[in-house]
């Protein structure tokens, strides 16, 4: 096989992968690449799928709402270059992409019978959009009070893509908000241990509502969850959500604000676990502060510099371990979509904001 495409038993194959769509630099893969190919011309083991709605990631949505003045149009102009430009929806600020909801137009004929998913299916992408080849023909709308775009578009998935149908039993707008940061709470269910005092920064967004959920599911009577928001209003829906036994507003970007409010609510002992959940920059060392020095931090944040964060720890003497923000995880999305159905208080606030 070559990194382009191969011939085998008459069908055009692409690389498992996406390889073959690499234009520049040659000898990496599609998230990693400058320039991809985004010809909605299918290989046969590549899926193709008429695209509803870009649900940017929050770091990247925010970045380009900044550049852009706030500005609807300057925000469409800025996605429309960017995928002009490079094939894809793949942030040059940030590097961080998003993901989509659509349907399938047509499966590739070397695959059609090893995939759960036909012509016609909705099915929401579980993988980034800065590794997706896109191509947009219009932008009709931006939602940007929810980093959602809905698009005229089509993109392809690779043999190896992760994607997963949307559910019925709940709107498909909230279905893509939960997807894109299926990974979060997924993860937290795998770190979070009973009696763990789990501090979440952030808490108040879709991805740190879902987190705050599960780590008090897992950290149980003997655990604390401390939760932080941003403003006024997020501070508020996560003490209306009722899942953290603590709420503070801090300064995520402030880090002996932060390392003093969890040092006053835990007597000194600070946090086993902390969750970094927000979508701006310079919060690592708030992150680590926050945190015993045996314990261990997530970031999912995009926005999270592996620099900072690890020479930060270094020069505080710090040995938490620290996890980067995997978005995938064994069952995610359906991991998550549960956490609606099992709390109408979480379902109540998704529809509210996504719906």
């Amino acid at each position: 096989m070559t990194l382009t495409s191969i011939e085998e038993n008459g069908m055009a194959l692409g690389d498992k992968y996406g390889a073959h769509r690499v234009i520049k630099p040659k000898g990496v893969l599609p998230q990693a690449a400058d320039v991809i190919d985004n010809t909605m011309t299918l290989y046969d083991n590549e899926i193709l799928v008429d695209v509803q709605t870009l649900n940017v990631d929050s770091a990247s949505f925010t970045q380009i709402k900044s550049e852009a003045g706030g500005d609807k149009k300057k925000i469409a102009d800025i996605i429309l270059k960017t995928v002009e430009s490079r094939g894809k929806q793949h942030n040059p600020v940030t590097g961080s992409g998003g993901m989509f909801i659509g349907t399938v137009n047509d499966v590739g004929k070397a695959i059609r019978d090893s995939v759960d998913v036909k012509p016609g299916d909705a099915i929401a992408s579980l993988v980034s959009l800065s590794l997706t080849p896109l191509s947009i023909d219009a932008i009709l709308d931006i939602k940007d009070d929810r980093d959602q775009v809905d698009v005229a578009a089509q993109a392809i998935l690779f043999e190896r893509t992760v994607y997963a149908k949307l559910p019925e039993d709940m709107p498909q707008s909230v279905a893509l908000a939960v997807l894109d940061v299926a990974g979060a709470a997924a993860q937290t269910a795998k770190l979070v241990r009973p009696g763990d005092t789990v501090f979440i920064i952030g808490a108040g967004g879709k991805s740190g509502m879902l987190c705050a959920y599960e780590a008090r599911k897992r950290a149980g009577i003997t655990g604390s969850v401390i939760g932080t928001g941003h403003s006024d209003a997020s501070t508020k829906r996560i003490s209306d959500l009722g899942f953290c036994d603590h709420v503070v507003q801090v300064n995520a970007a402030n880090p002996l604000e932060v390392e003093q409010a969890v040092a006053d609510l835990t007597g000194g002992e600070m946090a086993d676990i902390t969750i970094n959940c927000v979508n701006i920059p310079n919060t690592e060392m708030g992150s680590i502060l926050a945190t015993k020095g045996t314990g261990l931090i997530y970031f999912f944040s995009m926005a999270t510099s592996f620099t900072k964060a690890a020479l930060g720890a270094e020069g505080i003497g710090s040995d938490a371990v620290m996890l980067i923000g995997n978005g995938y995880t064994k069952d995610h999305a359906e991991i998550s979509l549960n956490l609606l159905r099992e709390s109408p208080a979480l379902m109540d606030v998704f529809v509210s904001l996504y719906g």
